[in-house]
């Protein structure tokens, strides 16, 4: 049987103590400023340094390469700076995520889909996606940043040793929970795993969920499953992780609250509702870029010069698109789009990747755990506590997300039985069958070194393909599987390639072992409800309906019901070597292009196991000084 809780509603009264601003404070950058530019006003004709994108990863950069007080970088958005306490606001996570603020894409039908199509979100606004993601702070485990660097080689710097310090001393500043709250969840951490000079915060809610310390428990009933001391320690299993939130003001912390808002001078600017439609290409060279720039009355284009780089960060959708409209990319696509081709570089907007989820539905009949989820909304007299002390101190269920514990599994662990056949199956595959007729071969040729390496992390406790985030609810919810095998692409509308969204395919389901992948999955989530101490608690299975249990019914189950996106796209702009389909290097560096970058999650080769936003701000981090050192 579960624990039975004691739960005193006056351990939550009272404000938490010590936040990271105690641990470390940042130093005031005196004599620097970031400038938001209107309709154009105040632009100069040229700067060091011109990026594309005001989203994560681009004011990452543009702060880091603008912090020496001489260098000039002007950040191009086609988004606007919002302020709403939707974005600002921690309860739910997700208050922000929907058109309002974001590019809303329709992808093609997908055939294995019984040709259901799937919506592309991403951000569109100051912080990108960043300020309307669910603040999710994971880090993947050390093998997914070691795959990245094993297609270069045993030396490469993307490696697990190579990021940690980005994750440590830069991407983001940690601040441990309360006593309170820590000790009645039983709250693990290890601050050695983080630091704390980033004006991005990652802190803990103010209160947590009763039930969640026996859900965390559950899964010490299994064998196999692992408890990492801290999410931030590279490796799988079940544990606790923060939320993107400032510990003083409770609220979300992002891109623009950490590398836009507060600085001081005049060498960082940032031009919002201006769209980059053109790279500046001069032999070879990135010189500048264009945009549209509109008015109440006409659209104006305007050009604007980089004197060092130029640098795009638009993300996994719009880096691509905006490549290919500049004439680098796959040579045939761009000339059915009557675009020249500069750089034949049949890379760019292949290789798309993002999580594909599943909503399954297993319900405890005799949870009887009180407060709960459900309280916020069934309970007035709970309810109204909670507002009240949100009103007082920022303290109680509204200074949470959408949770702070989770499994993060590998295949061996999830299918003991069959993880093996699994693999075997996978390096059997005829590898060109999953992806588009007429690939080309350097792509496919980077697909097949991906899948040998894919083979070999189903075989490894240490590369997570589960997760399954625990809610302190009665009942199960999403479930992700975190690498998917299938490749997509995001390519221009070759009807339209210049006012059209791209065109995005995710050809989710094209490699077959993705669905022998989230059967298991699927199967897994059952066992930890009906094969663990929560047995006791009468779970009744909803979502696969119970008499779904053979694995060709279950794919048939996943056929109708997966979404390919978790809203973590990626990967259309891979860091691999150019003969493996590869569009920018170890650098950073654009193939066949000078003087030009990519810095964004599309140039992640592989999926993290985990959301992305953290190893974003990492891999920002980690350009800058790449850009730094050449400068």
């Amino acid at each position: 049987m579960l624990p039975s809780f004691v739960f005193s509603l006056a351990l939550w009264a009272t404000p938490i103590s010590g936040t990271a601003h105690s641990a470390g404070i940042p130093i005031p950058r005196s004599g620097l400023h970031t400038r938001l530019l209107h309709g154009g006003h105040n632009l100069q004709s040229s700067y060091d340094y011109v990026i594309v994108g005001a989203g994560t990863s681009g004011l990452t950069v543009a702060d880091r390469l603008s912090e020496d007080g001489k260098s000039t970088v002007l950040v191009i958005e086609n988004g606007q700076v919002v302020d709403s306490p939707r974005i600002s606001q921690v309860f739910s996570g997700v208050a922000a995520m929907g058109p309002t603020w974001s590019y809303q894409i329709n992808s093609v039908p997908q055939p294995n889909m019984n040709n259901r199509s799937a919506t592309v979100v991403v951000g569109k606004l100051v912080g990108g996606s960043s300020a309307i993601n669910a603040m999710m702070t994971i880090r993947g485990t050390s093998d997914d940043y070691d795959r990245w660097g094993s297609f270069f080689g045993k030396d490469s710097s993307w490696s697990w040793e190579g990021l940690l310090p980005y994750f440590k001393k830069k991407a983001v500043a940690f601040s441990p929970p309360g006593d309170a709250v820590a000790k009645s969840v039983n709250i693990t951490w290890d601050t050695s795993y983080w630091g704390n000079s980033s004006r991005v915060h990652t802190s803990w809610p103010r209160f947590q969920w009763p039930a969640l310390e026996a859900q965390v428990e559950a899964f010490r009933d299994i064998p196999g499953v692992e408890f990492p001391p801290d999410s931030g320690s590279g490796k799988a299993g079940v544990y606790w992780f923060p939320t993107f939130m400032d510990p003083d003001k409770v609220e979300r912390s992002y891109a623009r609250t950490g590398h836009f808002e507060g600085l001081n001078g005049t060498n960082f600017d940032v031009l919002t509702e201006s769209k980059v439609t053109n790279i500046l290409l001069n032999d070879g060279v990135a010189t500048g870029v264009s945009f549209e720039q509109k008015t109440r009355n006409s659209t104006t284009i305007v050009t604007v010069k980089a004197n060092k780089e130029v640098i795009i960060a638009a993300g996994a959708i719009h880096s691509p698109q905006l490549l290919q409209q500049s004439g680098i990319g796959p040579s045939a696509l761009l000339e059915a789009a009557g675009i020249d081709t500069v750089v034949d570089l049949p890379g760019v907007g292949q290789n798309f990747q993002d999580h594909p989820m599943v909503f399954t539905s297993v319900v405890l009949q005799n949870f009887s755990v009180h407060p709960n989820p459900t309280d916020m909304y069934s309970n007035q007299n709970f309810s109204a506590w909670a507002q009240e002390l949100w009103r007082a101190n920022k303290t109680g269920p509204y200074s949470l997300g959408v949770g702070n514990a989770a499994a993060w599994l590998g295949m061996p662990v999830i299918a003991p039985d069959r993880f093996e056949e699994i693999a075997s199956k996978l390096e059997k595959l005829d590898y060109a069958t999953s992806l588009p007729n007429g690939t080309h071969p350097t792509v496919l040729a980077g697909y097949k070194a991906q899948m040998k390496n894919m083979a070999a992390a189903i075989r490894s406790p240490n590369t997570a393909f589960y997760n399954h985030v625990l809610t302190g609810a009665a009942s199960s919810g999403t479930i992700v599987d975190l690498h998917p095998l299938s490749r997509g692409t995001v390519n221009i509308n070759t009807t339209d390639p210049f006012k059209s969204e791209p065109v995005v395919d995710y050809r989710a389901l094209t490699n077959p072992v993705d669905l022998d992948i989230m059967v298991e999955i699927v199967r897994f989530t059952k066992r930890y409800y009906f094969e663990t101490r929560l047995r006791d608690l009468g779970p009744r299975q909803l979502q696969p309906p119970d008499s779904v249990n053979e694995p060709e019914d279950l794919k048939g189950f996943l056929s109708q019901s997966v979404n390919p996106s978790y809203f973590h796209p990626v990967g259309t702009c891979a860091m691999m070597p150019r003969e493996l389909g590869g569009v920018v290097d170890e650098q950073l560096k654009v193939y066949g292009v000078k003087r030009l970058r990519v810095v964004d999650a599309s140039i992640m080769p592989v999926l993290v196991g985990a959301n992305t936003c953290q190893t974003t701000y990492a891999i920002a981090e980690k350009a800058a000084d790449l850009i730094k050192a050449d400068a």
